[in-house]
């Protein structure tokens, strides 16, 4: 049996702890602190448990304006604009991309559209349905929202990791790139699928309903990979805009098949 020194350790929990603040960097507008030395090349598989943390403080934002007695569609639509300006709209910004290289008739195109800063139609319209999908389905939910947010915006971003680790990454260069170097499979994917069912084995614990956990679980898993192998199909790969397109849309179509329980 090998046994560690506590330099061993410490120097493991050290960079545990960094690389989980360089995944806050990276994916959210949180502040960190400029000094820490931050590492960003295995932040992917953290990817999830970030995913959790933005969840809980948007939960926390409606749970704050409910005590105001804020009307649910009013809360529904800043719990929906927290959620952009947590993320700077980074993974929003893919998404829309994304529509825009796919309205492109010309497969070899795509890539190209999609590299340009300039917003078509298309991904205008895209950033609209998504944000108005999660803010009505959000007005549809009344009961968990804390716990339904946090599971989509973690299996929103497990469906990225899974994306990283199976389907080629098609630019050399890009803010994608290196997470497609630093990924390592299966443990990154199956890492974040342990987090995402531990943390709803929680939930169940504090009094989370059955079905609902039963439908996070399979539809969130369900949902993440089909719109990675949808992507991948369309296109033969990712890149960095397909991942954000991947977490946008994999959170609000699992909000809405969350809301087919609101119905019951």
């Amino acid at each position: 049996m090998k046994l560690f020194t506590y330099r061993q350790i410490t120097q493991w929990g050290q960079k545990a702890w960094y690389s989980w603040w360089s995944a806050v960097a990276f994916y959210t507008c949180l502040p960190v602190p400029e000094s820490w030395a931050l590492e960003f090349q295995r932040i992917a598989r953290l990817a999830p448990l970030v995913g959790l943390l933005i969840g809980a403080l948007l939960g926390l934002v409606d749970r704050v304006l409910y005590q105001f007695d804020i009307p649910i569609l009013t809360r529904s639509a800043v719990v929906v604009m927290s959620w952009v300006a947590i993320t700077g709209g980074l993974h929003l910004d893919g998404a829309m991309d994304t529509a825009d290289g796919l309205a492109v008739q010309d497969p070899k195109r795509r890539l190209a559209v999609m590299t340009d800063s300039a917003t078509g139609a298309f991904g205008a319209m895209a950033g609209v349905a998504i944000l108005l999908l999660k803010t009505t389905a959000l007005t549809d939910l009344g009961n968990s929202r804390i716990f339904v947010i946090m599971a989509a915006a973690g299996w929103g971003r497990w469906g990225q990791v899974v994306a990283i680790a199976c389907y080629p990454y098609l630019k050399p260069t890009g803010k994608g790139a290196f997470h497609k170097q630093g990924i390592k499979t299966p443990q990154d994917i199956l890492l974040g699928l342990f987090l995402l069912l531990g943390g709803g084995g929680v939930g169940l614990l504090l009094g989370i309903d059955t079905h609902l956990f039963a439908l996070t679980a399979l539809g969130g898993s369900a949902i993440a990979l089909l719109t990675g192998a949808w992507f991948h199909r369309c296109l033969g790969g990712h890149t960095g805009d397909t991942y954000g397109a991947i977490v946008e849309w994999t959170e609000a179509l699992l909000l809405c098949l969350l809301t087919s329980l609101s119905t019951h």
